[in-house]
């Protein structure tokens, strides 16, 4: 037994005094320290496996309904009669509707209850998407495209930040003590998962139908997703304050974003790297089903979009496996999240400038794999320094900033994507989502204690730092 760094026992890997375990077969986490000594169990009991299962679940049918489309979204819009400008303005008037909305939705998750928002989150999205097969089917001019998308934001502001607050939330109150890095991971193996089912199978039934088939699967979809949590969704460990009126706790929501988020700076960095990262990220999903086509030769194989994105989903799960053991190899958060932020940028701009499909694949894969490292543990970073009160809050400010990037990003590399191609489109994503990474040093700098956090305590209210 020794105390050396990179020394390991019982299959976890020393970085310092204290060490995650890194799970074992059928082995729970545990806490030991560098003379290898074992402080108490991290044992997720059976309330706290019910809701990790919950959450899995919901994961589970929000993503497959997702994913029958994100093969085949841009392909759909432009199948529409709208140009590459359009097709990326219309994305962009999605996410203004999550900035618009955001705050509104997060008061309903917040004052009445994180169980009603998801359950406005999927009704509004299945008829959104309804319609949105409705303006393709009457190839209706963009003003409607736009009213729509708008329409579709507030959907999913009812799913920002609620879902994952209730997750943390609800196991604070089964006692759970251990990673949220292995939950929030496990949780993107299951995306993963349902997007490699849904991609495949939206991709092959466009190929062998048309493209609108797989929005009304969607649809579908969306509404038995309302019916389980309708029965099964409970809202653990958190009491919904009803005191306020509607006005009064926006402006109260609005306060607590800004006393929780940006008043705290390690808080405030993350947030403000947001609007690169998903920006470019957005744009960069949907603008590689016509790119990757172009690189392949034949712009109508639609299942061939569908599989790309499925290669995306398999690297998207293996990042989530390996999130939790990847975390382990640093002593801090922010090394992992800046560490795949940049090599998401290396991918995006070697995708711009390659010019073969296979290749193509390879670095598709890389940038979905970095990006599902970075995800977890920038989830547990945030949460970590964010009070149990405030968290649906913060993290659906967090999300609207993220929102904002993709208002302007995705219309303005959409029209680089009309003038200069695709690839030299994302070549100038790439270098927009550099200018985040000097967000995340800062946030670095502050020395937070959820940086070095290896297992989760409920986080205390501070005091913010001055600005």
């Amino acid at each position: 037994m020794t105390p050396i760094e990179g020394a390991t026992r019982c299959g976890a890997v020393v970085t310092g005094r204290r060490v995650l375990a890194i799970r074992a077969a059928g082995v729970d986490d545990c806490w030991c320290d560098g003379m290898g000594s074992v402080d108490r169990p991290r044992v997720m009991n059976p309330l706290a496996r019910r809701v990790q299962r919950v959450y899995l679940i919901l994961l589970l049918g929000n993503t497959l309904a997702a994913s029958f489309i994100w093969g085949i979204n841009t392909l759909f819009l432009l199948d529409a009669g709208l140009s590459n400008f359009e097709a990326f303005a219309a994305n962009a008037f999605f996410t203004a509707g999550m900035v618009i909305f955001e705050i509104p939705t997060g008061v309903v998750a917040d004052t009445v209850g994180r169980k009603v928002s998801y359950l406005l989150g999927t009704i509004t999205l299945s008829v959104t998407t309804a319609l949105y097969w409705m303006l393709w089917l009457w190839h209706a001019p963009f003003a409607w495209w736009a009213i729509v998308s708008v329409l579709l934001g507030l959907g999913f502001t009812f799913f920002s930040g609620a879902v994952d607050a209730w997750l943390v939330d609800a196991l604070t109150s089964t006692g759970y003590t251990g990673s949220l890095e292995a939950v929030f991971g496990r949780g993107l193996v299951v995306t993963g998962i349902a997007m490699f089912v849904g991609s495949v199978l939206g991709g092959v039934i466009a190929q062998a139908t048309n493209l609108g088939v797989p929005f009304l699967l969607r649809a579908g979809v969306l509404i038995l997703m309302f019916l389980f949590a309708f029965f099964v969704m409970k809202d653990l460990g958190f009491t919904p304050d009803r005191s306020m009126g509607p006005l009064k706790a926006t402006r109260n929501v609005l306060t607590q974003s800004i006393e929780h988020g940006l008043r705290k700076r390690s808080v405030r960095y993350v947030i403000l790297s947001a609007p690169f990262a998903s920006g470019v990220g957005i744009y960069a999903f949907y603008a590689l089903q016509p790119y990757l086509l172009e690189l392949y030769g034949d712009r109508s194989a639609y299942s061939i979009a569908g599989l790309a994105a499925a290669v995306l989903s398999l690297s998207q799960v293996a990042g989530g496996v390996l999130a939790p053991r990847i975390r382990g190899l640093f002593a801090r958060r922010t090394t992992t999240v800046i560490g795949a932020s940049l090599t998401s940028i290396v991918a995006l701009v070697v995708l711009g400038v390659n010019s073969l499909f296979w290749l193509a694949i390879v670095f598709l894969v890389v940038w979905g794999f970095v990006f599902a490292v970075a995800g977890p543990v920038r989830q547990a970073y945030l949460n970590d320094m964010i009070p149990s009160k405030q968290r649906a809050t913060v993290l659906s400010f967090d999300s609207l900033f993220g929102s904002l990037g993709g208002v302007f990003v995705q219309p303005a590399l959409g029209r680089a994507a009309d003038l200069w191609g695709y690839g030299t489109s994302l070549v100038i994503g790439g270098v927009v989502e550099l200018v985040g990474i000097p967000f995340l040093f800062a946030s670095r700098r502050r020395h937070d204690p959820a940086d070095t956090s290896r297992a989760r305590e409920d986080v205390a209210p501070a005091a913010p730092e001055a600005s």
